[in-house]
């Protein structure tokens, strides 16, 4: 598994997303946002959270303008794979790649904590790892986590199947409990909470490392 990792000005997890992969076995290449292209060969992008630009107009919007990103979205185009975490999730709505919107949270406060995760679909190469019904513990750290989108989206992403993870105590206000969600492809996962932050156990618990190995296993074998 090749994957590269996007670094924006502002992001913190860039490093943290890019050991995960590396512990599921990918070569692992940083790309600059200002770079025009995305390596040869990629099979998965990780676009990581922190505050890309500052968090200036809205979370994301500035990243989604990048250089980098209209290389992102060709390769989604083209059936690659796409994984957006936190401030990556927030981006992926702004490209248009992933439906809806981040909004402010609810309590309009920083929430940083780990959180319980139920696992709605097993049926993505990010999700075979866990069976449906699972119920994981992700750290999450957002201030605008509040999934939004209009009653026709919603249907949509429950009839399809593309609601990957709900919070079992929403802690942002987001519709449908939704804390991530896939690509009609299924291809192009986005999720608030940090699975990157639960793949070690010294940093408190592995709830992450099923979904890395999963993607790992699944590009193996493609």
């Amino acid at each position: 598994m090749r994957a590269a990792v996007v670094v924006f000005p502002g992001s913190n997890c860039d490093r943290d997303l890019a050991v995960a992969f590396e512990q599921a076995g990918a070569d692992v290449t940083m790309v600059w946002h200002k770079d025009s292209e995305l390596p040869q060969g990629v099979d998965i992008v990780g676009i990581p959270g922190g505050f890309s630009y500052g968090d200036y107009l809205r979370c994301g919007a500035i990243a989604a303008n990048s250089p980098i990103c209209k290389s992102v979205a060709a390769h989604a185009a083209r059936g690659g794979y796409v994984m957006g975490v936190c401030n990556g999730f927030q981006v992926l709505t702004e490209t248009g790649l992933l439906p809806g919107a981040l909004l402010r949270n609810a309590g309009l406060k920083y929430i940083c904590r780990t959180v319980g995760l139920k696992v709605q679909t097993a049926s993505s190469d990010f999700t075979n790892g866990y069976a449906v019904g699972d119920v994981i513990d992700i750290p999450i750290a957002h201030h605008d986590g509040n999934y939004f989108a209009d009653a026709e989206t919603i249907a949509a992403l429950k009839g399809e199947d593309r609601i990957a993870f709900t919070y079992t105590d929403n802690p942002n206000g987001a519709m449908a409990d939704i804390a991530g969600i896939l690509s009609e492809n299924r291809r192009v996962l986005g999720m608030m909470p940090h699975p990157e932050r639960a793949a070690d156990a010294g940093h408190g618990g592995t709830d992450g490392v099923a979904l890395f190995r999963a993607l790992a296993g699944a590009l193996a074998t493609a």
